[in-house]
């Protein structure tokens, strides 16, 4: 578990990012501007910093530039925007920021980003500020395609044999609609049991956007509370 500091002057961006970091296990701290941040820091290094470049009082590359000029540049730094050049991108980096991410964020790349950020740990920036990026070995997709239709015990001890026999208990005596339910439901509680509740990965795994998965567990009755990680 990582803290995790997001400055983005947008609250919808700062509360996604939040969600869906806080999901994966991490501490979320969020700042709205740079004074902000600017305070978090004084009180405490957090592990990875997520660095709007664009906001009203002091820009994103304004304040990197500060927290280098102090020593306070101990942390990983990604930078976002939707708007920055290549130009402001290369000059972050030049600076000490360990990455770049485009808004829209695309959540695979977002999660590899904070992977290869919290890998990269509280090192020093290289000589000439440019940090340098050791790549994190991931899984390949046959690989996790292979672990995935294994059938591993979950947290609750759900296996793929116990959804198996839950299924198999469906009455087909009942209409279509409650027998898709009754299916769906058993299927969704298999894969948050499987994943300890983080609804980013259980979005990965079902093909669901993260909002339209919200929407059918709720319409299913499915209780998040009894399978969401601590």
């Amino acid at each position: 578990m990582a803290t995790i500091l997001v400055v983005d002057d947008e609250m919808g961006i700062r509360e996604l990012l939040s969600e869906i970091l806080s999901d994966e296990g991490h501490v979320v701290e969020a700042a709205e501007n740079a004074q902000e941040a600017r305070d978090f820091r004084l009180r405490q290094a957090p592990d990875l910093v997520l660095l709007d470049i664009w906001m009203p009082d002091t820009d994103g590359v304004t304040l990197l530039k500060e927290w280098a000029a102090q020593g306070q540049l101990t942390m990983p730094v990604i930078m976002m925007s939707g708007h920055a050049t290549i130009d402001t991108a290369v000059e972050a980096t030049k600076i000490g920021a360990l990455n770049f991410l485009e808004k829209p964020i695309a959540l695979q790349k977002l999660l590899k980003a904070v992977e290869q950020g919290l890998a990269r740990g509280n090192a020093a920036p290289a000589p000439g500020g440019a940090a340098a990026v050791k790549p994190v070995a991931t899984a390949s997709s046959s690989t996790v395609a292979s672990a995935a239709a294994l059938p591993m015990l979950s947290s609750d001890g759900l296996s793929s044999g116990a959804l198996a026999a839950q299924t198999a208990s469906i009455s087909f005596d009942i209409p279509l609609r409650d027998a898709r339910d009754a299916f769906e439901r058993a299927y969704f509680e298999y894969h948050l049991a499987r994943e300890n509740g983080s609804m980013t990965r259980v979005a990965e795994k079902t093909g669901l956007e993260r909002t339209h998965l919200y929407r059918k567990l709720k319409q299913l009755g499915v209780d998040l509370g009894k399978n969401k990680s601590e």
